[in-house]
């Protein structure tokens, strides 16, 4: 099932974007790191969106990405062309001889518009999890007609049993429509080993998780919800699309994204969501908005027509989602 030019490409992007963000982690992120300085991530964001792209031009040149970020100022500035020999120099392992000008271009062409048939990427996603070498994932996925149809993971931070392991053999995920999860190692020999979500149905013992930035989740709102579902559980706190990775392979029950106080009319970008949603249903469960509607990935980069992300293993959705209603009433 992963013999298709279009899941070859996906799984070997996502793989080697992975072992290059892992390399611009542990070589930039030390603990004399200012508070407050993004740079590693900035660098990994970049170099990673442009491996990816590198990637696509040869093995599938008329595909299109919707990538995160693009090249902007990176020649502008002072600080710019700095960071952009940063990326130059991760990157010269991979692209041999690579330019400036080629960085800039790579990373450029995830700029095509979002409709149709297209990739989108989010080249390092749980920027807070990066930095503190923690949690992080690179997430590939390919939309058709507002549908994501195919979506691979890169977990570097857990391992193929989908538990957290620092430094371990970090852990890739595939999911394609209608044809199941699957797992192996970031450096394995590709033993796929299928995924399933957990069969708890009993909600309060659902385990939830949650951002372990405070700043990434409305606490007050989530201890409602929980309080409302009955839940006795401990949280999970754990940051980006590794969350779904975890969920899929039943190591919890549910994810939220909840709409901020100060943000109401907020929606989610398609990069955040498209591959973990598939890997989360092909594993047996549920992805819906706040609202129980399916994610409509045809509005361009956002989510326009969904209000937030409820992610289950199915069994505890229709409780979570009579909960929120109470709790939004």
């Amino acid at each position: 099932m992963f013999d298709t030019p279009e899941a070859k490409f996906a799984i070997d992007a996502v793989r080697e974007a992975a072992q290059l963000t892992r390399r611009v982690q542990q070589e930039m992120c030390t603990e004399a790191l200012t508070k407050g300085d993004k740079s590693p991530v900035t660098v990994a964001d970049f170099s990673a969106q442009a491996i990816v792209a590198k990637r696509m031009a040869e093995a599938l040149p008329e595909a299109r990405l919707v990538g995160e970020e693009d090249a902007g100022d990176l020649n502008a500035t002072g600080e710019g062309r700095e960071t952009l020999a940063q990326i130059r120099h991760f990157l010269e392992a991979h692209i041999p001889g690579v330019s400036s000008d080629d960085v800039c271009r790579l990373i450029d062409h995830g700029n095509a518009k979002p409709e149709g048939k297209f990739w989108t990427l989010d080249p390092v996603d749980g920027t807070k999890g990066f930095l503190r070498g923690d949690q992080y994932a690179v997430a590939l996925a390919l939309i058709d007609g507002g549908e994501v149809v195919l979506g691979v993971l890169g977990c570097p931070e857990l391992n193929d049993q989908l538990t957290p392991e620092l430094g371990g053999s970090g852990a890739l995920l595939i999911a394609k429509r209608g044809e199941g999860a699957f797992v192996t190692s970031i450096t394995g020999d590709d033993d796929w080993k299928p995924l399933q979500v957990s069969p708890c149905e009993e909600v309060k013992e659902t385990r939830i998780f949650r951002s372990v930035e405070t700043a990434h989740t409305n606490t007050g709102q989530l201890g409602q919800l929980s309080g409302a579902m009955g839940v006795e559980a401990q949280p999970i706190p754990m940051d980006s699309q590794a969350k779904n990775a975890v969920l899929a392979a039943g190591g919890g029950e549910m994810l939220v994204r909840l709409l901020s106080a100060s943000r109401p009319d907020y929606r989610e970008k398609i990069w955040d969501q498209a591959a973990g949603s598939i890997v989360v249903e092909e594993a047996g469960g549920r992805v819906t908005d706040l609202d129980g509607k399916p994610l409509d990935f045809s509005h361009g980069t956002s989510l326009l027509e969904n209000r937030g992300v409820l992610a289950t293993n199915g069994h505890v959705h229709q409780a979570a989602l009579a909960a929120l209603k109470a709790i939004e009433a």
